[in-house]
């Protein structure tokens, strides 16, 4: 079974053209991705939950 991919937090900042701050400040308001924090204190994105969260405002946009 593969692993689920898990993208940096600077590649989904890349991906989605925004700031760390402006990212920090959705995730305040409880309106970014889901994140994980690795042990060593990283912080990841699973690509389906960056993927499903994108998908969620393609329908609300629509």
């Amino acid at each position: 079974m593969a692993r689920p991919q898990m993208l940096k937090l600077p590649e989904v900042l890349a991906e989605l053209d925004m700031s760390r701050a402006a990212f920090y400040r959705m995730r305040a308001r409880g309106l970014a991705p889901k994140l994980i924090k690795l042990p060593n204190k990283q912080i990841r994105v699973r690509r389906a939950d960056l993927d499903a969260w994108l998908s969620q405002y393609e329908q609300t946009a629509a």
